[in-house]
């Protein structure tokens, strides 16, 4: 079930609102189970044969954690870390192991692609989350109910934000709608909820119109022109960002609704200075699961500086995995992982640099990598950067309105969290909100809707 569609936005959304509010008033006790099980039929809705995993998964993951306190039991935590990994590899990593295994003389496995799980990552990362805290005595024991909850609530369930447990558990037991903020809530709920389907419907969407054909292009071997090349890389920059940012905003909105404050996860990346600003700002909540979980395992910065240069790039193309079976997706995160790296011997070293120099270097990276993450393999990846380093034909056509608006919207506007919450409750600004819904609507009905890119990974 798509935010941007019409099952979602007047039939399962209103549903959902009009029975948290009743229960929420009259048998508060249930509040908790009903916004579970509204969460599996919003899951399920997409496919329900892969419900049973989400649900096993919760069930088996909880059942660890109440044992994981026992001292009898510390082989656990580490079974339980490799089960939930060895899960997440079966249906997302299954082809392509077998495909760098093919690569050895001699072998010759078959190519297996399961089909994947939506979100299998994202509930995965919350459950080792949850289980490493509670581990290290962080994190306390809960109850089943607010675990399932906790794992599978539906605004966040498919794409993140990755919520820590401390963020979003004790929300739960709150009575939302007696809070003395709770119209205001709602109000800014429902604006971030139509601000992100604005940046979904009328940025993301029209971009892939140029990156889409430009990128298959690459893929079947066709050449591509500078133009076209220049065309889909800035497209597709801005077109990730609205997309993914716009979906954080819909789900951080739709939270508030229900009562549930959820993290931030982007904040006007593009205006970065750097490339560790630039992680700062762009999906916030994986960089923090990324430095937490594995960096500062690896040692961080804490054990010299070979050991940070190595744990930053060992973290980054780790990361670069995470969002993808490719080695174009590692490749990428590789990439950023040396680009962090030289960033600390560049700090180390004493360097300084103006604000301006920085912002067009990180862009100039930032922009030149997303190729390997948008392309399917190196041969297109190769195809698309002939043609941005003026190794192609030059062409004609370059679409640059639609292009130059979304740059300025993403670099020089504010984040839309920002915006909304330095917004005073106006009536204007209510009615202003209601008709952009409502074109909105007319939109969605008019053209295609296009999937969430983060939906598959």
């Amino acid at each position: 079930m798509l935010f941007n569609s019409f099952v979602f936005l007047l039939a399962f959304l209103p549903t959902a609102l009009v029975l948290h509010a009743g229960v929420e008033r009259y048998r508060p006790d249930w509040r908790l189970p009903l916004l579970f099980a509204l969460s599996l039929v919003f899951y399920g809705w997409w496919d329900w044969r892969f419900l049973p995993l989400l649900v096993v998964s919760i069930a088996l993951n909880w059942l660890i954690a109440r044992a994981l306190p026992r001292r009898a039991y510390t082989w656990l935590f580490p079974a339980a870390l490799a089960g939930n990994l060895v899960v997440l590899a079966a249906f997302k990593y299954l082809g392509f192991l077998a495909d760098l295994a093919n690569l050895i003389p001699g072998l010759s496995l078959p190519h297996l692609d399961l089909v994947l799980p939506l979100g299998i990552s994202f509930f995965t990362f919350h459950h080792i989350m949850y289980l490493s805290d509670l581990r290290a005595g962080r994190a306390p024991a809960l109850g089943l109910t607010k675990y399932a909850l906790y794992i599978a609530f539906f605004p966040q369930v498919l794409a993140g934000p990755l919520v820590r447990w401390s963020e979003i558990v004790h929300q739960f037991d709150e009575r939302p709608y007696r809070r003395p903020d709770a119209a205001e809530r709602i109000g800014r709920g429902l604006v971030l909820l139509v601000v992100g389907l604005s940046k979904k419907v009328f940025l993301g969407d029209p971009l892939a119109a140029y990156v889409n054909p430009v990128f298959q292009a690459a893929t079947a071997g066709q050449s591509v022109t500078a133009a076209e090349a220049w065309q889909a890389t800035l497209g597709f920059t801005f077109q990730i960002y609205f997309d993914f940012s716009g979906y954080t905003d819909m789900a951080l909105g739709i939270a508030l609704l229900f009562g549930i404050v959820l993290p931030q996860n982007f904040d006007v990346p593009y205006r970065a200075t750097s490339l560790r600003d630039f992680w700062r700002r762009w999906h916030m909540t994986l960089s923090r699961f990324l430095r937490d979980y594995l960096y500062i395992p690896l040692g961080g910065n804490r054990r010299g500086l070979a050991m940070q240069v190595g744990a930053l790039f060992v973290t980054m193309t780790l990361g670069g995995l995470w969002h993808g079976a490719g080695l174009t997706f590692v490749a990428w995160g590789a990439a950023h992982g040396l680009g962090l790296g030289a960033g600390v011997l560049w700090r180390r070293a004493g360097g300084r640099m103006p604000a301006p120099l920085g912002w067009a270097l990180t862009a100039a990276f930032v922009v030149l990598t997303w190729v390997l993450f948008r392309a399917p393999t190196f041969e297109a990846a190769l195809t698309i950067y002939k043609g941005l380093f003026g190794l192609a034909e030059p062409g004609a056509g370059f679409k640059w309105r639609t292009i130059l608006f979304a740059a300025l919207v993403a670099i020089v506007g504010p984040s839309a969290w920002a915006a909304i919450h330095g917004l005073p409750p106006r009536r204007p600004l209510a009615v202003a909100c209601a008709v952009l819904f409502v074109v909105i609507l007319l939109k969605i009905g008019d053209d295609a809707n296009y999937e969430f890119i983060y939906f598959q990974f």
